[in-house]
């Protein structure tokens, strides 16, 4: 009698996940276009893409809560593209998180030690929220152990790790002066490892997504800044690609929230506005499906994507001056300065327009010259003949 071999179901892909949720070919490979123009791949990379989400399994997450307030899950969860809606459940494998596993006590401890046993160096860690460090760490603990000892745990055997948000990255208001619980950024806190630092308060979802896809396609860490930050979307001034800009430019500004050139959308930068020394994609990816940003919706970049934000002085007083090219000198001369460099081109044109018309006027009497002293020989060899 010839027994049967029991064959184990396939594991799916990726691709496989995503069409099993009613999701088209042509929606698929639209949003393969679509991230990777967000992480800055075209052609082959793209290519490179679709393959990967077509034949690589989902990854084994490990996902940490410390001192934050989960804003960063929030926006990852309400992106409102449809794939990456679910890219945390069905692109990724979640294996351990705080805020979204059914599993509690005992379980949840249980299920995070058999990812880290079974995925040994294979899993991705990401972090959400700052670590404190004052009195061995007992202001943020969880299943009587503190955050500091969890983070240490969890990240030896950890393939690379993703600081989620201005908590994780720079520890955001809770290492804000006086910063009593002497709350610290992973980087300060992990050495060792790979670090991703995917900035904002929180960052926006198709951000967290492109550098997820990015690192599943390439199997490498994206090129970072010097603060860690991927430079496909952090390489860049909100200030740079902010529609306001003109307006800057121009020496157009909003002086108080309720006058009247903030009602006709003039540049933010003497309430507060921080775009000119934050970076970020804000202005180009944006939020609330990529329809608006906070300076669209009337109110001043913060520069919660950049270190210490919260000490760099009230979010509504305006920048010293900053560093720029051109006419960015200052809120208060710079419309007078755009004024008068139009005046001196005005000027310079009428130079050189004078100067032109002078050379003209010198070649026609040059040449005025010739035809007289050709006439004048002409008429003295007609008398001599």
């Amino acid at each position: 009698m010839s027994l049967e071999l029991e064959t184990l179901p396939k594991e799916q892909t990726i691709y496989d996940q995503v069409i099993a949720r009613g999701v088209s070919r042509r929606e698929f490979l639209g949003f393969c276009a679509w991230i990777g123009a967000c992480i800055g791949v075209q052609g082959a990379g793209v290519d490179q893409v679709v393959k990967a989400l077509e034949t690589k399994k989902r990854i084994p997450v490990i996902w940490l809560h410390f001192q934050e307030c989960t804003c960063c899950s929030e926006s990852f969860l309400r992106s409102s593209h449809p794939i990456v809606a679910d890219i945390l459940l069905d692109k990724i494998s979640l294996d351990y998180t705080e805020t979204l596993m059914a599993a509690s006590g005992h379980q949840a401890e249980q299920a995070l030690q058999d990812t880290m046993a079974k995925y040994k160096g294979e899993y991705l860690l990401c972090i959400e929220g700052s670590v404190p460090l004052a009195e061995d760490g007992v202001y943020c603990c969880i299943g009587g152990k503190t955050a500091k000892g969890i983070a240490e745990e969890v990240a030896e055997h950890a393939k690379a790790i993703i600081a989620w948000g201005n908590c994780a990255c720079s520890g955001c208001v809770q290492a804000a002066k006086p910063n009593p619980t002497q709350a610290m950024p992973i980087k300060k806190v992990i050495a060792g490892k790979p670090i991703i630092n995917v900035q904002g308060c929180p960052p926006i979802a198709e951000v967290m997504a492109g550098v997820l896809v990015h690192l599943l396609a390439f199997d490498a860490i994206p090129e970072l800044d010097n603060l860690g930050r991927p430079k496909a979307f952090y390489s860049r001034r909100v200030h740079d690609t902010c529609y306001r800009r003109p307006n800057f430019d121009a020496g157009l500004f909003v002086e108080s929230f309720d006058d009247e050139n903030a009602r006709k959308g003039y540049c933010l930068y003497k309430v507060g506005c921080k775009g000119p020394t934050t970076y970020n994609s804000c202005g180009t990816i944006r939020w609330n499906g990529g329809v608006s940003f906070p300076i669209q919706s009337g109110h001043p970049c913060i520069g919660c994507s950049e270190e210490n934000f919260w000490d760099k002085g009230p979010f509504y007083e305006r920048l010293p001056n900053f560093p720029g090219f051109g006419v960015e000198a200052t809120a208060d001369t710079l419309g007078q300065v755009a004024l008068g460099a139009a005046a001196v081109g005005v000027a310079a044109h009428a130079v050189m327009t004078n100067f032109r018309k002078r050379n003209e006027i010198g070649e026609q009497t040059g040449e005025n010259a010739e035809k007289a002293e050709t006439a004048d020989a002409a008429a003295t060899d007609d008398h001599s003949i």
